[in-house]
């Protein structure tokens, strides 16, 4: 269960938009580190007012601490989160509970439908995939004949190391008077946000392993060298009328529906197309339509699904194939660090280390289109900023 946040987080939402602009625009690594902070900083403040207002509610009981997102907790995550606000423990780095990881990445899933499209793994920080592609697994011939059955399967190796993807938790030091499962509840917000946040860039827009980048959708990746490029524009999408939306998910499937090597793939309802949330908008108008009973419903041609990811530029669409895209995980290690960095505002700074790397499973495996849905804006025109 995901802790809820109402009207509160609306600093947040608007610095994480903030942040999604700047990389965008293609600003400078330190504008986007500088983006970045502030988003959490902005997390860390709704964060607390929220825990704050739920403690302030006299009258909650175990159910509705549970509908807040509340959970009960094990003993190793009791004693895990009563380390955390203590001076006991955090020499040294220290394993979060696996159910805690476990947690959140399942909260990840659920709340950015993004990253719930895609293969989450968790991983050594050192992994070989051995990858097939059967077929001909089965011959006829003539009874007590020779057996003609081969298989015809082409295995692939990926040797893939993962880097390391470091995340600050801030941890306001009156914390510790609201309760473990409270103090569970901040912590798991800060890194479900600051992880996804990070991996739905990456998935998009990641450079590779040569700058100790994940692979992203919108890139072709040398498999030799791990050098990536921009890809090509597939095409335009307007879904201008029914025959022509139809048309336009027909070529994307088919677009997707042969991998790098030729061989079938199958896409019929396992499409989902990328867009940014205001282009979101647009896409899913142009299929909506009032049903018998009074009620707006938006089918697409095949089954496809549209989800919203900020990193998508304005007026483009990248349609990818469900879990043909791998996210490796591992770790995860949170260890306090400048305790005294914050001191000034009563905080504790944590670090938390995952290992993720990503990439998907070949070049085919995801595609660019443009859009240009009448009453779109243009991309310049497409508000910036927050």
């Amino acid at each position: 269960m995901v802790i809820k946040f109402g009207e509160k987080m609306k600093n947040y939402q608007d610095k994480k938009k903030a942040f999604a602009d700047t990389v965008k625009n293609g600003a400078d690594q330190e504008k986007q580190d500088e983006a970045f902070g502030e988003m959490m900083d902005a997390l860390t403040a709704d964060l607390t007012q929220e825990v704050k207002a739920g403690i302030a509610d006299e009258n909650y009981d175990s159910n509705v601490l549970i509908a807040r997102g509340v959970n009960q907790l094990t003993n190793e995550e009791k004693k895990f989160y009563n380390e955390l606000v203590t001076d006991v423990g955090y020499k040294d780095d220290k394993l979060l509970p696996e159910t805690i990881i476990s947690r959140v990445f399942e909260e990840i899933e659920t709340e950015h439908p993004f990253l719930g499209a895609i293969n989450i793994q968790n991983m050594g920080i050192k992994t070989r995939i051995i990858e097939s592609e059967p077929e001909g697994q089965v011959v006829w011939g003539k009874l007590f004949g020779e057996i003609k059955g081969q298989l015809d399967a082409v295995f692939t190796e990926k040797d893939l190391t993962l880097s390391k993807a470091t995340c600050y938790v801030v941890v306001p030091k009156d914390l510790k008077d609201s309760g473990v499962t409270w103090v569970d509840a901040f912590v798991r917000a800060q890194i479900r946000e600051a992880y996804a946040v990070a991996f739905e860039k990456m998935a998009i827009l990641g450079n590779g392993r040569n700058v100790n980048e994940p692979v992203g959708m919108m890139k072709n990746i040398n498999r030799e060298t791990g050098a990536v490029e921009d890809k090509a524009v597939s095409g335009t999408l307007t879904f201008a009328d029914a025959d022509t939306s139809i048309t336009e998910m027909r070529d994307i499937l088919v677009n997707l529906s042969v991998s790098e090597k030729g061989k079938p793939v199958r896409v019929k309802g396992n499409v989902v197309i990328a867009v940014n949330p205001t282009d979101s908008l647009y896409a899913e108008a142009s299929f909506m339509r009032l049903n018998n009973n009074a009620a707006f419903v938006a089918p697409t041609p095949f089954n496809v699904v549209f989800v919203e990811n900020e990193f998508v530029a304005s007026g483009k669409a990248v349609p990818f194939v469900k879990n043909r895209y791998t996210m490796g995980i591992a770790g995860d290690r949170i260890t306090r660090v400048y305790d005294q960095t914050l001191a000034i505002e009563d905080c504790d700074l944590y670090t938390t280390k995952q290992f993720a790397y990503g990439e998907p499973k070949d070049n085919k495996s995801s595609a660019v289109y443009d859009l240009a849905i009448d009453g779109m804006p243009a991309p310049e025109e497409t508000p910036t900023g927050a």
